[in-house]
């Protein structure tokens, strides 16, 4: 019996230093620190600079496998999960979802309509968004200050997190020369 215990115990030891990974609900990944909302963009841009941070919408789909590629290797990483949710209200979005939003003109849409209306054909797609809208956007598309789709490695997609953190959109330096130099950097370190 002691023995059936150790094997239990060296086989589940490893399993409890692992990072949380997304949970998964009928196939959409999501993350314990996504922000559960009404959808409103404009009470989500209020709610993100209350708490001193960057708005950023999140477009998955049910199945899909990029997405659970994002969230195991990479938003599960705790470097990357300690900088999103220290610096961004992260919304998570379902591309074929039926909850309603409200974009930033008013219109009431579901979550299908409005990811059509803002542009969005693939998922994962993270939509960062501007610090201050005016009163002339209409959609969440018109307020974003860079968009990321696709799902990238770990570094691609905490550098970006950074880059707009920074607002490096407003500078010199774009975003490939910005993370070619923070990749480079790394290595000099010896961390890649």
């Amino acid at each position: 019996m002691r023995i059936l215990f150790a094997a239990l115990a060296i086989a589940i030891l490893p399993l409890l230093a692992m990072p949380a990974i997304a949970q998964e609900n009928g196939g959409l990944y999501t993350e314990d620190w996504f922000a559960v909302t009404f959808k409103d963009m404009r009470e989500d841009l209020e709610t993100a600079q209350s708490e001193g941070k960057r708005l950023a919408l999140i477009v998955e789909q049910y199945g899909c496998i990029y997405c659970r590629k994002l969230h195991e290797e990479v938003l599960s990483d705790p470097e990357v999960a300690d900088f999103i949710k220290a610096n961004f209200l992260v919304v998570q979005y379902n591309m074929f979802g039926d909850e309603e939003v409200t974009d930033f003109d008013g219109e009431v849409l579901t979550e299908e309509e409005a990811v059509r209306r803002w542009g969005v054909i693939f998922t994962p797609t993270i939509i960062f968004l501007a610090d201050e809208v005016s009163g002339d956007v209409v959609k969440a598309s018109e307020a974003a200050v860079q968009t990321m789709p696709g799902a990238f490695g770990k570094w691609t997609t905490l550098n970006m997190f950074r880059w707009v953190y920074k607002k490096g959109y407003e500078g010199e330096e774009h975003f490939q020369k910005y993370h070619a130099r923070i990749i480079e950097e790394l290595r000099a370190e010896g961390r890649l």
